[in-house]
């Protein structure tokens, strides 16, 4: 069952009209797969990783904002190595509910369109353009202003991520049965251990199935099977090493979950069309 949480550092709803919070943390104590009635707008200022985000999992960077409607699960899971010198993210979140949003649109009505367009929207958003680079100035300063400043600025990011501009859906409500629960298992646990070893074994257990089964559900569910994904989530994991460190290739190779560089370079070569080092000097 997904964790409903409440986000630490913030005062109880009846004091404020909507959350803000601005954190830093270890890269290994966010919040893990959840959900809320609530909106989020979610920016990372330093971190990268991986996302889960409704049905979608993919790889995300640092500067990024991310819009998410009510009731959509997500996680952020961070890379160890692509933190602060104390080993540490940062991110800003605010979130807001449906009725504020119902209140706002009563009480200001040059907020009405923009709110309807953004209760409109079911999908997970990423910003891009000036669109990103105007949220983040407005975050950024929302982090110093007081409680009483932010509320002007707030009515500002109502408008701007009304915007359906420089947007791009990253993640997509889903339908809360058995199997799909059984591949958000799946794939957090790839996540949170694709850089050790990881056997049929322990994955069909994990889900309880035996080993065939286990084997027949990943590949009608992603259409592929599950050593070809652990392989390319891996090769994925080591493209953040490669752009974003100055470790060696024989590092990246062990640390993102291979045992064998020839085989790890043979592997990245066929999914990537080049080899570790000519995608990093590509990059």
């Amino acid at each position: 069952m997904l964790k409903k949480v409440k986000y630490a550092h913030i005062p109880a709803q009846r004091e404020y009209s909507f959350h803000f919070d601005h954190v830093k943390i270890k890269w290994n104590e966010q919040i893990t797969l959840h959900q809320q009635k609530t909106w989020e707008l979610s920016y990372v200022i330093v971190g990268s990783g991986t996302r889960i985000i409704g049905d979608t999992i993919e790889p995300f960077s640092r500067n990024e904002i991310i819009l998410i409607p009510p009731n959509i699960p997500h996680c952020w899971s961070f890379d160890e190595l692509d933190a602060d010198k104390n080993g540490e993210i940062e991110n800003i979140t605010v979130t807001f509910s449906e009725q504020l949003l119902e209140k706002c649109s009563s009480a200001f009505p040059e907020l009405e369109t923009y709110i309807k367009k953004n209760q409109k929207n079911t999908e997970a958003l990423s910003f891009k353009g000036e669109t990103l680079v105007r949220l983040q100035s407005i975050l950024l300063q929302m982090a110093k202003e007081t409680t009483i400043d932010r509320l002007s600025s707030f009515i500002k990011l109502l408008s701007i991520i009304s915007s359906v501009e420089n947007t791009s859906a990253v993640g997509r409500p889903i339908v809360e049965d058995k199997k799909t629960k059984r591949m958000q298992k799946i794939l957090l646990y790839v996540m949170n251990n694709y850089q050790n070893t990881i056997t049929l074994e322990e994955m069909a257990q994990l889900v309880q199935l035996d080993k065939s089964s286990f084997c027949i559900f990943f590949k009608k569910m992603t259409g592929k099977t599950f050593f070809s994904y652990l392989a390319e989530y891996r090769i994925e994991s080591s493209c953040q090493m490669l752009t974003k460190t100055n470790m060696a290739i024989a590092e990246i190779c062990f640390a993102s979950g291979f045992k064998d560089i020839p085989y790890y370079n043979r592997v990245f070569k066929k999914i990537k069309a080049v080899t570790p080092t000519e995608y990093r000097e590509r990059i």
